[in-house]
């Protein structure tokens, strides 16, 4: 008995990994979009797809004429707004890129689609203006043209 994995792990390690899972599935599934939106190409949204689908699994249902298919949905959107294909595209990339809670990921997404937001600053990192800052320095006359 001792020799079967779930038996020796303790019951809250167990739920722990079944907690962890869809996270990290969610995060694979974030970083096959960006990769879909470097690319644009067809193995790349394929696979996209295929996480959806196990995405949308996760809800329980296993038959594959259920009728949730949000990551399915949302990724045919997102794949309509990259391509441009989409009025309310930069909508649809906003909703995106607001999801994405790992910075670096948001960063990157933003970049392969061209989004010029700024990254948002976070409360209480803010540069301190120091008065002194050009205190030596000798004042330069302004240019004309």
């Amino acid at each position: 008995m001792a020799s079967e994995p779930d038996a020796a792990r303790p019951s809250g390690s167990h739920m722990l990994q079944s907690t962890e899972e869809p996270q990290r599935l969610l995060r694979a599934w974030q970083l096959a979009v960006l990769r879909f939106a470097v690319t644009l190409d067809e193995p790349d949204r394929l696979n996209v797809v295929a996480l959806a689908t196990e995405l949308d699994r996760l809800g329980g249902r296993r038959e594959l004429d259920d009728t949730l298919h949000f990551f399915r949905r949302s990724f045919s959107k997102l794949c309509a707004a990259i391509h441009g294909q989409q009025q309310n595209a930069d909508a649809t990339l906003d909703g995106f890129f607001s999801q994405i809670e790992e910075p670096r990921l948001r960063l990157a997404f933003a970049a392969a689609i061209g989004m010029t937001h700024s990254a948002p600053v976070t409360p209480g990192v803010r540069s301190k203006l120091r008065a002194d800052l050009f205190k030596g320095l000798t004042a330069r006359r302004p240019v004309s043209l």
